[in-house]
C-alpha cells in the first residue's frame, strides 16, 4: 500500500528551520521561523508562565483526561481575556468556548464547523496571508478563494480593492481576517478602517473568521482585540481563533481556544455541542497542561500584573527593534525607504524583495527567511543588525 505513496516537499518553514540548524556558520541570522527572540536570540520561559506552572505542579493531583471542551477555567479566561470581562455578549450567553490544539488547532475547529453547517460556504483569505492558513482551513473540504490586502511595491494596506472585493462576496459567505499584526506583513487596519470592513460585513450578511495569534504584541492587550470586540458587539455571528503560543511563550504545549459568537444562546450551545463531536472525532482530548498554566496566570492579580509587564518588554523590544533597522537601512540604502517597517506591527515584516535576493541573502550570507521576504523581527539582536543591514544592502546594490 505505502509503496504508492510519493514524498511530498518540505513545509517552506519548516525546510528552513531544518537548513538553518544545519547550516554551521557562525554569523547564520535566523529571521525565518515566527517564534519570539529576546536580546540572546533566545525563545524564554516566561517568569510568570515558570511560577504559574510551578504552583500549578505543587497541587496537581492526577493526569486524567480533561473533557472535549478542554479546561473550564481556562475557556472562561480566554473569554474574559479575548472579549473584556464586561462584554455584553459574554453576559448575554452568546458565546461559547472550545479548547484548541493551538492556534491552528482552533482554526481547524473553526472550519470543520463551517463545513458542518454550510458545506458549500467559501472561506475568502487575504493576499498574502499565513501559508498554513490555505492547508488547515482546505483540509476539511472548503473551498477557499482570496481578497486583495496589501500592496508590496507600495507596503500598504490595499483597502479599497479589499472593500470592492468583499462587496461582490455573496451573503454566508466567510471571510478571514486577522486581528492584529498581521502575518506575513505587519501591515494591520486602523480603527476606522475596522469600522469600515465591519459596515461591509452587516451590509452584505458575512461571516468573519478572526484570527488572533499576537494578543499584546501589536499595541496592548486591549488594543489588539479592537476588532473582535467591536464585531462582537454589532454582529450576529462570528469566530475567533486564539494562540497562546507567542503572548504567553507556550508553542510546545499547544495551546489555544475557537470563540463562537450567535445570536441567541441556544444557538451557542448548539454550535458547541458540534465543536465537541468534531473534537472527539479529532483528537478525542485536549493537552490540559498549557491551558492550566494560563488560569493560574490569569486568575491571580500578582500572576497577571507580572505576565502584562512581561509582554509589554516583548513588544516593545520588537518595536525598538524596528525603529533600529529604519535608521541602519537610511545609512545603509539611502535612496530606498524602509520607514514601512517601523510603522508595521508584531513579528513579521514584508522586507519587499525579491525571491532571488531572498535566496542570495541565504546563501551567500547565511541569512534565513521565507521566499516572499518576510522576516522576523525578532529574530534580530544587537550583534547581528547591523550584519543584516550590511549584507542585505550588498544584495540590494547588485541588483540595481
Amino acid at each position: 500500500m505505502f509503496e504508492r505513496l510519493d514524498r511530498l516537499p518540505d513545509d517552506p518553514i519548516l525546510g528552513l528551520m531544518a537548513a538553518f540548524r544545519a547550516d554551521s556558520d557562525p554569523h547564520k541570522v535566523d529571521l525565518g521561523v515566527g517564534v519570539y527572540r529576546d536580546a540572546r536570540g533566545e525563545t524564554p520561559i516566561l517568569e510568570c508562565v515558570r511560577q504559574g506552572e510551578h504552583a500549578l505542579i505543587e497541587r496537581q493531583a492526577t493526569k486524567s483526561y480533561v473533557a472535549p471542551a478542554g479546561n473550564p477555567a481556562f475557556n472562561q479566561a480566554m473569554e474574559r481575556l479575548v472579549f473584556g470581562a464586561t462584554h455584553p455578549v459574554l453576559s448575554a450567553g452568546r458565546v461559547k468556548t472550545i479548547q484548541g490544539t493551538g492556534g491552528c488547532g482552533a482554526l481547524r475547529l473553526g472550519a470543520e464547523l463551517i463545513r458542518a453547517a454550510s458545506p458549500e460556504c467559501i472561506v475568502h483569505v487575504s493576499t498574502p496571508t499565513w501559508q498554513n492558513h490555505v492547508p488547515l482551513l482546505s483540509g476539511c473540504g472548503l473551498k477557499l478563494e482570496r481578497y486583495p490586502y496589501y500592496d508590496g511595491a507600495t507596503h500598504s494596506i490595499q483597502l479599497s480593492a479589499m472593500l470592492a472585493q468583499l462587496e461582490r462576496l455573496p451573503p454566508g459567505a466567510c471571510v478571514l481576517l486577522h486581528a492584529s499584526c498581521h502575518n506575513p506583513t505587519g501591515a494591520d487596519l486602523s480603527e476606522t478602517d475596522w469600522r469600515e470592513v465591519l459596515d461591509l460585513i452587516k451590509r452584505r450578511q458575512l461571516l468573519p473568521f478572526i484570527d488572533m495569534a499576537y494578543q499584546g504584541l501589536g499595541v496592548g492587550v486591549d488594543a489588539d482585540a479592537a476588532a473582535i470586540r467591536l464585531f462582537a458587539a454589532e454582529l450576529p455571528e462570528l469566530l475567533v481563533a486564539v494562540s497562546c503560543s507567542k503572548n504567553f511563550g507556550l508553542y510546545r504545549e499547544r495551546t489555544g481556544a475557537l470563540h463562537v459568537v450567535t445570536e441567541r444562546p441556544q444557538v451557542a450551545e448548539a454550535a458547541l455541542s458540534q465543536e465537541v463531536r468534531i473534537a472527539r472525532s479529532l483528537y478525542s482530548m485536549p493537552p490540559d497542561h498549557g491551558a492550566a498554566i494560563v488560569s493560574e496566570v490569569l486568575a491571580g492579580e500578582a500572576l497577571r500584573s507580572l505576565w502584562l509587564r512581561e509582554l509589554t518588554g516583548m513588544r516593545e523590544r520588537i518595536s525598538t527593534l524596528r525603529h533600529e533597522l529604519v535608521r541602519q537601512f537610511a545609512v545603509a540604502c539611502p535612496g530606498q525607504d524602509f520607514s514601512f517597517i517601523a510603522r508595521q506591527r508584531g513579528l513579521f515584516s514584508f522586507l519587499g524583495i525579491t525571491v532571488e535576493q531572498v535566496r542570495r541573502l541565504r546563501t551567500e550570507h547565511h541569512i534565513y527567511m521565507t521566499d516572499d521576504s518576510r522576516m522576523n523581527v525578532a529574530g534580530l539582536r544587537a550583534d547581528n543588525i547591523g550584519y543584516f543591514v550590511e549584507c542585505a544592502a550588498r544584495v540590494l546594490a547588485r541588483a540595481n
